[in-house]
């Protein structure tokens, strides 16, 4: 093919794409097949190849995502990307609006729109084609990511008009119903979960490997003119409302469900309906915000320290919704804890469908009077765990029926004991043949926080030991390729990932082995003190309760855990048999310093140039503590970008708050 012909094509390619692009993604009305989509998709990518001449930063091939970073280079803000002042009622929200429309002498506008649960970003045009994106950070220095922002398809890379200069802002997200099957594809795998649709999408768009980004089909509503000028017929926009639909005309997503309003009724009507209209979206929203309309009074209000003063960001409480408890079910724990599970009526909250939550033990279900058939009020904790907060005795029939924990364990019908160690309120089976306790403790021993086998998740943990594979986890180290390549949803290729990720699992070290035992009370911070302290697996053998009880955060009741764990002689063979199969049982971590002894730090937001696990591990390694909640006896908050409620609570203590500079200034001090 001549040069003119393949410039004619390449485009013709590029527009056809784009616009059915737009048809899938935006409107879920597409005119191709996707067949037909993928065949000139690879026909494009073909040509620009063969004719690099003719390649472009705009291609809609660019979206699937260049080469791998080493790092994020840091980018300098122009305009300060502030935050907003958070107000938790509506008293404190008409504080808001009685303030401003007395500092401007009359009843302002105000636009109220959806404040969405994401990740915040500016992107920098010039002549109208996209050129970089770079994250918040703390609002006037942010990492570039401009590679991962480019395969979100929702981001125009070419503008529809040559606009000289434009930064706008706006709020990166994954939908719903993607953060949903990328979670069932990871649990099928065995990989650890993302928490919620914004940690997902915060993580997905650091990735160093910008192909891993274009994988989890982030989006964004672009929310905010930063720099430039949007004039159309020789005039510049005068509100925030014609700047947005400026934006539209532009190409861009912008935030949907904006309204202006005047007046405290229609403010608080309006963030009702955005509220009530949260289950039916396809994105989180965690509340609404109220911002001055007219440009030039927010100009005359004015700007706090990072903060403007022209808008805030009323947040919404728990959602909580009524269903009803259709039964309860029994789950057998990894250390034999008999835990019911309440059965509800589907019911969509904070952004899930809910169908099972957990009813703790018999107490919890008594101090509620929650009964089989009883309407319960459900929420999320922290938007996250599904829970029954109460019932709603008034709405009852007569046909409930109260629940009693069983006396023999449904998975080995040995019978229960209560659980004395703690308030008494357990039922535990202490048969040590348990078939549901043997597979919760392999997945257990499989998970991220213990041996990290990838690969090793639940399912999988079922499928062997259900066709006889395994028994144990010793068995998991004698597993071969052959053995399992067989099984249904494994072939040559997965089973070698397999089996290679249960050989790397070996070199893990003392901390990980500690965890993944599975001893009660025993966490991740705890097995990592301890191995730190013990060096060896044979040293905790050895050890007594007071070389447990002596350590810092070991209380006696984990210490006796301990003691009852190594003095058991089937302890003692596994940890043999571990040796054997060449398991390393000594400590990796090892202190380094006494720096930072005698603190205790809590890590949030994201870092310039470390994670929080590296982070970590530097604080452990200088004989400090880390912990995951702000007290007052919190000895500093490392705090990063994109900070949250952490980091808040520090302020409210007066904890310190540091960032990463000073945090390795202290280590190298």
């Amino acid at each position: 093919m001549d040069k003119s012909l393949a410039k004619a094509r390449i485009e013709e390619l590029r527009r056809i794409l784009e616009y059915n692009s737009r048809l899938y993604y935006e409107k879920d009305a597409p005119e191709i097949s996707d067949f037909e989509y993928d065949m000139m998709f690879r026909e494009l990518g073909d040509l620009e190849r063969e004719f690099p001449e003719f390649d472009s930063p705009t291609s809609i091939t660019k979206r699937v995502g260049g080469r791998a970073l080493d790092k994020f280079e840091k980018y300098t803000h122009t305009v300060q990307m502030g935050s907003l002042t958070d107000v938790f009622s509506y008293v404190e929200l008409d504080d808001f609006p009685t303030r401003t429309d007395t500092l401007l002498g009359h009843e302002g506008e105000y636009s109220i729109e959806p404040k969405i649960d994401g990740l915040s970003v500016s992107l920098t045009y010039e002549n109208g084609v996209f050129v970089r994106g770079a994250t918040r950070g703390d609002g006037m220095v942010g990492e570039d990511v401009t590679e991962n922002l480019r395969t979100i398809r929702s981001i125009q890379l070419k503008l529809n008009e040559n606009i000289a200069h434009l930064v706008v802002r706006g709020e990166v997200y994954m939908p719903r119903a993607v953060f949903t099957a990328i979670n069932e594809a990871r649990e099928e795998a065995g990989m650890p979960l993302f928490a919620n649709p914004r940690n997902a999408a915060a993580g997905s768009l650091r990735q160093l490997d910008s192909k891993i980004c274009a994988s989890r089909r982030l989006e964004i509503f672009v929310f905010n003119l930063q720099e430039g000028s949007l004039y159309l017929d020789g005039r510049a926009s005068a509100t925030h409302e014609e700047t947005l639909r400026r934006l539209e005309e532009l190409g861009f997503t912008v935030l949907p469900h904006q309204k202006i309003l005047k007046g405290k009724e229609a403010i608080h009507a309006h963030i009702n309906f955005l509220g009530e209209s949260r289950p039916e979206l396809s994105f989180d929203m965690d509340g609404a915000v109220v911002k001055i309309n007219v440009l030039a009074e927010r100009v005359k209000i004015g700007e706090g320290t990072g903060v403007p003063k022209w808008a805030v960001a009323y947040k919404y409480p728990p959602e909580e919704k009524e269903t009803r408890l259709l039964g309860v079910d029994i789950q057998v724990g990894r250390t034999g804890v008999l835990t019911p599970i309440a059965s509800l009526a589907p019911v969509h909250l904070a952004g899930t469908t809910v169908s099972r939550a957990t009813l703790h033990n018999q107490n919890y279900i008594e101090e509620r009077d929650i009964r089989i058939g009883d309407i319960v009020i459900v929420r999320k904790a922290g938007e996250i765990i599904p829970e029954i907060l109460r019932s709603v005795p008034e709405k009852r029939d007569g046909s409930e029926t109260r629940f009693a924990m069983p006396k023999l364990c449904p998975s080995c019908s040995h019978e229960v004991v209560r659980d004395e160690s703690g308030d008494g309120a357990a039922m535990r089976c202490i048969n040590p043949a348990c078939p549901a306790q043997k597979a919760r403790g392999i997945i257990h021993y499989a998970s991220k926080g213990a041996m990290n086998i990838e690969g090793l998740g639940p399912s999988m943990v079922e499928l062997l030991l259900e066709n006889g594979k395994i028994t144990s986890v010793i068995d998991l180290y004698h597993l071969r390729v052959e053995d399992i390549s067989d099984l249904d949803r494994m072939g040559e290729k997965s089973a070698q990932n397999l089996v290679d990720a249960i050989e790397a699992s070996k070199s893990r070290g003392l901390e990980r082995l500690l965890y993944a035992f599975g001893i009660r009370q025993v966490g991740e911070v705890a097995a990592e003190q301890i191995a730190m302290r013990m060096g060896t697996l044979e040293k905790c053998f050895d050890a007594t309760f007071d070389d447990y009880a002596n350590m810092n955060d070991i209380g006696e009741i984990t210490a006796t855990n301990l003691v009852e764990f190594f003095s058991n002689p089937e302890s003692r063979a596994l940890a043999d048999a571990l040796a054997e199969v060449g398991v390393l049982t000594e400590a990796v971590k090892k202190p380094t310093s006494a720096k930072l002894e005698g603190l205790t730090f809590v890590l949030t937001g994201t870092l310039p140039t470390m994670t929080r696990d590296e982070a970590s591990d530097i604080i452990k390694a200088n004989g400090g503590k880390t912990s995951s909640s702000v007290s007052k006896k919190t000895s500093y908050v490392l705090a990063g970008e994109e900070a949250g409620s952490k980091l808040t609570k520090a302020k409210s203590l007066g904890v310190p708050v540091i960032d990463e500079a000073a945090f390795l200034k202290m280590v190298e001090g």
